[in-house]
């Protein structure tokens, strides 16, 4: 094919489609209600089905799970509701096996408070890893050392009476901030990255990487200007100048590179969010010493998908020398599932079709949520039921992440939709539970059997894959995004209405690839999309 050949010298990973598994929420193998390592490895030849190229799978480490895996207490070995180090190498194995790349998280701003690395430094203020994380005398009056806020809600800052000292945590007070600007720390989360490396894995996605150093003088950060969006944390209401994104954070990520490029083909990608998100995605990946690709919340937190926010992201990220390569989620674990933010109940079948190409049609790689090629959507999780730390918190005014956490419904049949044979940690959702892959995997017009063509176009055709972006555009209430890459040129039409919309005379008019949800050449319906080669 010739998409194969012109792919043949990219890397792996430039215009991969990346599947998420969130391994609580997978398949259960033991019947204990939680999804496991095992069951991840039994259900890959679903994953490879789809023709995406790697998965990425969100943190199995050990960890007291305040965070569920993002307070981690050991980075090299795997939690016991998850399994073992045995389990991993297995599926390591397995997805090697059927052509599947492994990407895992990796946590370097903070551990768990549970760490032996965290113990031995509150332990006193003259151990040797003292200041392998952030600590801070009192203010005077015996206030924290700065303004700075958590991101789930209240002071940055918890007193230890071991030390007599505050430590920071951006995130929950058991979530302690290590200290990277101390080369000896920055040193043991590298080796972290070579110990998994050399269990084989293909690349990492690095959690808050803009979090991982902050502001040695610990000045307090300045109040955000007003907005008309409500503000439902303390944190809300501070531009994060000082506590996050701090300009030493390239040469660490310069470090974490060096060391992949000692290893063949390993991908790395990073998540940034936050008010400074593009700029320090530019940061992060520019040249050919950093990382190779980052990802912000663009799409994950929109309350709507609109041609000028897919334009603006696009636009952001040029085809030219030393400008990094993007990578593009609409859902993941921290945020509701997309068909539930964007649309209405009625809307939602034929608008998750037209968002399956839409996604395949953007230049970066593509991340798929589990779940997603079925049309998940968000469970409504009663209070009583909430495990995630930020919903409780904040209720009722965060939506709860915990509604697209929910366990991968496999089968229409069986209890818990084949998920486990207990209880599951989460309810399925009725909705979702008739969405099973058993359910759709023999119609033709299934949305899952739709994701997999959808990919499978992306892959066929280089423009698509990996070719620049020419045009990017609303004409006529026409959406169209045009992709070239040599010697092909590919124009993707959308309709991200619910009325119908004529194609204007000129656009439609090519070699038809797909099309979505009964367009013509005439008029894309109400969520209608058309690919052409020109």
């Amino acid at each position: 094919m010739r998409a194969e050949a012109a792919s043949a010298a990219l890397p792996w990973w430039k215009g991969a489609a990346i599947y998420q598994i969130y391994p609580r929420s997978f398949q259960d193998s033991n019947g204990d209600g939680i999804g496991d390592l095992p069951g991840i490895t039994q259900r890959l030849p679903h994953v490879a089905s789809l023709g995406v190229d790697a998965i990425w799978i969100s943190p199995f480490f050990v960890s007291p799970m305040k965070d569920f895996g993002y307070d981690v207490a050991d980075y090299c070995d795997v939690d016991p509701i998850f399994g073992t180090l045995a389990d991993f190498d297995a599926l390591v194995a397995r997805a090697h096996e059927l052509g599947l790349k492994v990407l895992i998280d990796q946590v370097y701003s903070h551990t768990s408070d549970e760490h032996p690395w965290f113990a031995e430094s509150r332990s006193d203020r003259t151990n040797p890893k003292h200041d392998w994380f952030v600590w801070a005398d009192a203010k005077p009056d015996g206030s924290p050392p700065s303004n700075w806020q958590s991101v789930f809600g209240g002071p940055a800052w918890t007193w230890d009476a071991r030390r007599g000292q505050y430590y920071l945590h951006n995130f929950l007070s058991s979530q302690p901030q290590l200290n990277l600007h101390n080369p000896q720390a920055q040193q043991a989360v590298l080796d972290v990255m070579r110990f998994w490396l050399e269990r084989g894995v293909d690349g990492f996605r690095i959690d808050a990487l803009n979090f991982a150093m902050h502001d040695p003088e610990l000045r307090d950060n300045p109040p955000a200007p007003a907005t008309d969006r409500q503000r439902t944390r303390p944190f809300d209401f501070q531009l994060k100048k000082y506590n996050q994104s701090h300009p030493d954070i390239p040469a660490f990520i310069e470090r974490i590179r060096a060391l992949t490029d000692e290893f063949d083909g390993v991908f790395t990608v990073a998540e940034v969010g936050g008010d400074e998100a593009e700029r320090e995605m530019k940061a992060f990946t520019e040249g050919d010493a950093r990382l190779n690709s980052a990802y912000g919340f663009n799409f994950l937190y929109a309350d709507k998908l609109t041609a000028g926010a897919i334009c603006a992201a696009l636009a952001q990220w040029p085809d030219e020398r030393g400008t990094g390569w993007p990578s593009w989620a609409f859902e993941n674990h921290d945020a509701p599932r997309a068909v539930s933010r964007w649309w209405s109940a009625g809307e939602r079948d034929a608008a998750a079709r037209m968002k399956a190409l839409l996604l395949a049609s953007l230049r970066g790689n593509i991340i798929l949520y589990y779940g997603e090629e079925l049309g998940l959507t968000q469970v409504e999780i009663p209070f009583e039921q909430l495990h995630d730390p930020e919903a409780i918190a904040n209720w009722p005014l965060t939506l709860s992440r915990d509604g697209a956490r929910t366990p991968m419904p496999w089968s229409t049949s069986a209890p818990n939709a084949g998920f486990t044979s207990g209880e599951p940690w989460l309810p399925v959702g009725e909705e979702n539970a008739r969405r099973a892959v058993d359910g759709q995997e023999d119609r033709a017009d299934s949305l899952l059997n739709h994701t997999r063509a959808m990919l499978a176009l992306r892959n066929a055709n280089p423009a698509l894959h990996h070719g620049s972006v020419a045009r990017c555009e609303t004409l006529d209430g026409i959406f169209l995004i045009e992709r070239q890459a040599p010697g092909q040129t590919i124009r993707c039409l959308f309709n991200l209405g619910a009325e119908g919309a004529p194609i204007p005379h000129d656009l439609g008019q090519g070699h038809v690839l797909a099309t979505v949800n009964n367009a013509t050449a005439e008029i894309l319906p109400p969520y209608g999309a058309m690919v052409i080669e020109l």
